[in-house]
């Protein structure tokens, strides 16, 4: 076995998906090197993919959620350079960006490069130069566009990076302004979104309204069990073990959860009802309250009069715009802590009937779901998965499953069968594979 495999495997993760991100790791190496490019001072990175257990768009409305890191990721090589150009590679597709850390380049989105640009833009915006940039390849197998956050992903590999190249931690502007690993969760999510950052200055980031719940379960994921986070500030809950004798399965649906184009304006519509709820209750009380949750519990009779202001709103949103609170309401007060200690109880019945609440919240209040998911959220149950639900943007992306293990591979193949049978077309394109609850962003310290 591979030193690589064995730090992996040691950090948490399952020996087969170890070995071969090992053997991803020398591809990576091998890239560079076929470039001319001498592997001397190479730093490798595991930067994982994400599973929002419950939390649907919570995290930017200052809610909480129940997540973990899931064993598909991104493996990626990085080889400082000397000059502040960098090029990054994805030696699956064979696609190189090219750009520079420079504080007005700038890109389509569209493309996984885009997410890397915006990243080396808001670093020469936020660090003083010199900056330096980096020679980067990486492989990943986290399916674009299916909710398990591969464009977070990148965006934290890519920063991780450029970050250790030019030793930015020891810089006073950096130290003063992410202090922490939770610091530095909020602080990309910033970088997606383009908001400021205490002192750091914000951009255009790459044109989505979230939050950076994302980036929380990257970075501070735990093996073996969900993390639960509450947001605007970031700050750690709880952290419950995954039950014994359970398996999670993830089936991406076939239909693409893009934030580009109309995709991304139905996205930001969830974030804009959220924002628009917040100013109403602000304009009401005077308050500057900075998230729904903080409106919420500024008082015993926040919620109820909230409720009130959104049934007499009188620009004809009123209906949309309870919908959502109400779905924000019983997503992250009500839902969330109560599925958390039925998994610390294994209260499964429990469970079940929580997490099949967020999924109707979300198709019926929130108005995220496609047929695609909703009829993946519903065949699961009724082949008797302890509890299932779509998670991430939605309008497509994935759903998971949290099954007995002695029955996972039947289950595995009666949800595939069952999916086909409802959508053909979209089954061609969807898969359903098997993940633990994995390590999160780590450097690895052994080169193979």
């Amino acid at each position: 076995m591979t030193g690589t495999a064995s730090e992996l495997m040691a950090a948490g993760m399952s020996g087969a998906e170890a070995r071969l991100k090992a053997d991803w790791f020398g591809e990576t190496d091998r890239a560079l090197e076929g470039e001319g490019v001498a592997l001397d001072g190479a730093r490798r990175y595991w930067v994982p993919g994400r599973l929002e257990f419950l939390g649907k768009h919570t995290d930017y409305a200052g809610g909480r959620s129940l997540l973990c890191a899931i064993e598909r990721g991104i493996c990626l090589t990085a080889v400082p350079r000397r000059d502040c150009r960098f090029r990054i590679r994805d030696i699956r597709s064979g696609e190189v960006v090219r750009s520079a850390l420079d504080a007005t380049v700038s890109s389509a989105p569209g493309n996984w490069g885009h997410y890397a640009v915006t990243v080396a833009r808001r670093m020469a915006r936020n660090f003083t130069e010199p900056l330096a940039g980096a020679e980067l390849a990486f492989a990943s197998d986290l399916p674009p566009a299916a909710g398990m956050s591969s464009s977070s992903a990148l965006v934290t590999a890519v920063f991780i990076a450029l970050a250790e190249v030019n030793d930015l931690a020891s810089r006073p502007e950096f130290q003063a302004a992410v202090p922490s690993r939770e610091a530095l969760a909020a602080y990309l999510g910033a970088v997606e979104n383009g908001s400021a950052f205490g002192s750091l200055a914000g951009d255009a980031g790459v044109g989505t309204a979230g939050g950076c719940e994302d980036h929380a379960a990257i970075l501070l994921g735990r093996p073996g069990a969900l993390v639960q986070y509450a947001f605007l500030p970031l700050r750690f809950e709880q952290a419950v073990a995954m039950p014994d004798g359970h398996r999670l399965l993830i089936a991406t649906s076939g239909i693409a959860a893009e934030k580009t184009g109309a995709a991304r304006a139905r996205y930001n519509q969830a974030a804009a009802k959220a924002a628009a709820v917040l100013a109403l209750w602000n304009r009401d009380t005077g308050r500057q309250d900075r998230s729904l949750a903080e409106a919420v519990a500024s008082g015993s009779g926040a919620a109820q009069h909230l409720r009130g202001l959104l049934r007499l709103a009188a620009d004809g949103d009123g209906t949309a715009l309870t919908d959502r609170f109400e779905q924000f309401q019983t997503e992250s007060e009500m839902i969330i802590p109560a599925a958390a200690e039925a998994l610390a109880e294994e209260n499964f019945a429990s469970l079940g009937a929580l997490v099949d609440l967020s999924q109707e919240c979300a198709e019926r209040l929130l108005g995220n779901q496609i047929a695609e998911t909703s009829a993946l959220a519903r065949s699961a149950r009724e082949l008797g998965a302890t509890a299932a639900s779509a998670f991430g943007a939605g309008f497509g992306g994935s759903v998971w499953a949290l099954v007995d293990e002695r029955r996972a591979e039947r289950f595995q193949a009666d949800w595939a069968r069952a999916y086909r049978r409802a959508f053909p077309e979209a089954a061609g394109r969807a898969e359903i594979f098997v993940t633990r609850a994995g390590p999160a962003t780590m450097r690895l310290g052994s080169a193979d």
